[in-house]
């Protein structure tokens, strides 16, 4: 059966797993998780993600990103290529690290972000990891301790998850552990593991009941959300791989889509071309990297090596292009 390519949607929330091989450890000590923490520190920074929710089990991990100006793969591509690199060559070992490819699971921000940072932040407990909630409560291999303030990880999102608990920081971490204590009756939670419509739905048996009313609600197994949210993901999805296909039909590649932002930023492509501080020709070639990776579908790579820069230069400049281009009101097809 093929598998589904992934849901990239930009600024989304996407619940991410992965799992050792045959459920081996792929975390033997405390080097070895604090070595994945500060790869997954680093490539946050270069793609412009947030994390706002995370843990360390023994044999595979939970994360809870929002995704940046590049996609959510790119992210995980270099987090766990370079984490599986540093692993074989420690313990001398060789082949795969993980199960199969990791799950991404694209999740309905105001329905489910707290849902999932409870689900996650609860893992140790479930597992019998930590005994009780004081000992979960200073557990250094998970976001929830961060979030509590007995644990440091600069990486990690705080006040956004806070913020929903009310003002004042001491009051809103007081609320939010009451948030993840009443969790603790609530066991394993299979429903936050991705499939819009059976959460929508009610489980299986809601989704029964809707076709015996003769209802449709589109599923997918990469959405946790339901059925609107779903057809809306998917929407944007097939419209944008679409668009990238329409535009490599015309021919556009990365020569071409230089041309166009000259003509839009009243530059020459010898200037576009130069290294210099120039503000105009800064923001056109922002503007390429901001129109090529996303609309159409160039490289990061490939943008990289044209302006001779680095990727995570590329990932600050399509961070800057797109506000460039709202702000200018250009599009690359008027």
């Amino acid at each position: 059966m093929p598998r589904h390519r992934r849901l990239e949607i930009p600024s989304a929330v996407y619940h991410v797993i992965a799992r050792g091989l045959e459920r081996r450890e792929i975390f033997k000590d405390n080097a070895d998780r604090e070595e994945f923490l500060r790869r997954l520190a680093e490539s946050l920074n270069n793609n412009g993600s947030k994390c706002y929710g995370w843990v360390l089990m023994p044999n595979h991990f939970h994360l809870l990103i929002r995704s940046g100006a590049n996609p959510l793969s790119t992210l995980m591509r270099k987090v766990l290529t370079g984490y599986a690199i540093y692993f074989n060559r420690k313990y001398k070992r060789h082949g795969y690290l993980y199960q199969n490819r990791y799950k991404s699971v694209l999740c309905h921000e105001e329905t489910y972000l707290l849902e999932l940072v409870r689900y996650i932040h609860l893992n140790p407990l479930r597992a019998g990891i930590v005994k009780d909630m004081d000992a979960l409560n200073k557990f250094p291999w998970s976001g929830h301790a961060v979030i509590l303030g007995t644990h440091r990880a600069p990486f990690q999102t705080t006040g956004e998850i806070l913020e929903r608990f009310g003002t004042g920081t001491v009051a809103a971490r007081n609320k939010y552990l009451a948030f993840i204590s009443d969790g603790m009756k609530m066991g394993k939670r299979d429903d936050l593991s991705g499939g819009g419509l059976r959460r929508s739905a009610g489980g299986w048996q809601g989704v029964h009941a809707l076709k015996r009313a003769k209802e449709y609600w589109r599923g997918d197994e990469r959405v946790l959300g339901d059925g609107e949210f779903v057809n809306h993901v998917l929407k944007i999805s097939d419209e944008k791989m679409a668009r990238k296909e329409q535009f490599k039909k015309d021919g556009w590649d990365i020569k071409r889509l230089v041309k166009r932002v000259c003509e839009v930023m009243g530059v020459r492509k010898e200037e576009i071309i130069k290294r210099g501080h120039n503000n105009t020709i800064s923001a056109a070639r922002a503007l390429v990297a901001y129109w090529g990776y996303r609309e159409l579908g160039i490289s990061g790579t490939e943008i990289a090596n044209y302006f001779c820069i680095t990727r995570p230069s590329v990932s600050t400049a399509i961070k800057r292009g797109e506000y460039i281009a709202k702000q200018k009101g250009v599009y690359l097809i008027n």
